[in-house]
């Protein structure tokens, strides 16, 4: 089909930008495990937060008591919390605020899709940093690629979609080298399925540096996915810049209700949390012993390198009832959900693996 080209003039680089894909959906006999997504039901407490709401009214704009209940939690001030609709809104404040046209971010790659996308929307430039051969961030590359015209880095760990973290040691010599003025953005949107004591905890690092902002959400672990929340902790400033750049009252009541809710009920919560991550522990423990290599998976899914065969080892699992999300041709990107979904992942990645 021929496309019709736009009657107005609108920039090319936006033209030529691929949009952003969410995970492909399910049939209802299979498993969605495209998205990441918390498989267990959402807390009562969270369904009662958010049952009546008059919706003929505008929520508050900032947040204000969600950022008051973070900034007790990190030991800040509410100035220094800002609340969004999804990290990734927030993630695209922040290059708004920090780049434009001539300027580069630097990332490592493969990394989150939205990145590219978000960069070019900006009006700056990728710089896309390959991954180590174990599928890891290659901190000391990224440093290295910083010029004059880098005015932002991005940082994902656990990184999504292969999964190994950052270590507390690597983002302090990562840090220690890039210049102070760049921003650095740590992206946690899986913080809280990691157990790995050495990874990086932005949470202990607030107000350590100057040029450095937290993400984090409430989408993967509390389950909120379907009303998009997330937050940033960092320096005032920075954050009254990337406040400049956002959609007036993006984050709704019902986000913010569900938000106080559950972290009030998080001890509950995030029981199911530490259970998805066992069974990601042991769903990666079974694919190496059929003779996968796999990198270390702190997230709540695990990353299969399929290489040139990725769209074929991805309709098998389809055709299975299990639909994960594929990166023609690197890998296979599987969330760790429902407890049913685990034997048929298995054995299917049993067949996928013989025929690499």
């Amino acid at each position: 089909m021929t496309e019709t080209p736009p009657s107005v003039r609108l920039r090319p680089e936006i033209i030529a930008l691929p949009a952003y894909k969410q995970g492909r959906p399910a049939p209802a006999d299979a498993f969605k495990l495209s998205s990441n997504e918390n498989p267990f039901p959402v807390h009562p407490a969270v369904q009662a937060a958010i049952r009546d709401l008059d919706i003929n009214r505008y929520p508050d704009a900032t947040a204000l008591v969600v950022r008051e209940r973070l900034a007790e939690r990190h030991g800040v001030t509410p100035d220094e919390i800002i609340v969004g609709a999804g990290s990734v809104a927030l993630l695209a404040q922040l290059i708004s605020a920090a780049a434009g046209a001539g300027d580069e971010v630097v990332y490592a790659w493969r990394s989150f899709e939205a990145y590219p996308g978000l960069v070019t929307v900006a009006g700056a430039s990728s710089v896309r940093v390959p991954l180590t051969p174990d599928a890891r961030h290659d901190l000391p590359a990224m440093a290295a690629a910083v010029t004059d015209r880098t005015r932002a880095l991005i940082v994902c760990t656990p990184n999504n979609p292969t999964g190994p973290v950052v270590t507390a040691e690597e983002f302090a010599a990562f840090m220690a080298a890039v210049p102070a003025d760049r921003l650095v953005i740590l992206d946690e949107a899986y913080a809280e399925f990691v157990d790995d004591p050495a990874a990086v905890d932005g949470a202990a690092l607030v107000r350590r540096y100057p040029n450095l902002v937290i993400l984090r959400t409430f989408s993967k672990a509390y389950g909120l996915a379907g009303l998009r929340v997330g937050y940033a902790i960092g320096p005032e400033a920075v954050l009254d810049a990337a406040r400049s750049t956002a959609i007036p009252l993006a984050v709704t009541e019902a986000a913010q209700r569900a938000v106080l809710a559950a972290m009030a009920v998080e001890h509950e919560l995030l029981d199911p949390v530490r259970q998805l991550a066992e069974r990601r522990d042991a769903v990666q423990a079974a694919l190496r012993e059929q003779g996968w290599r796999l990198p270390v998976s702190q997230g709540n899914f695990v990353w299969l390198p399929t290489g040139p065969a990725t769209a074929a080892a991805g309709e098998a699992f389809a055709a299975a009832g299990i639909v994960g999300r594929v990166f023609p041709p690197e890998g296979i990107r599987i969330s760790i959900g429902e407890a049913e979904s685990v034997e048929t992942l298995v054995r299917v990645a049993g067949e996928v693996v013989r025929t690499l």
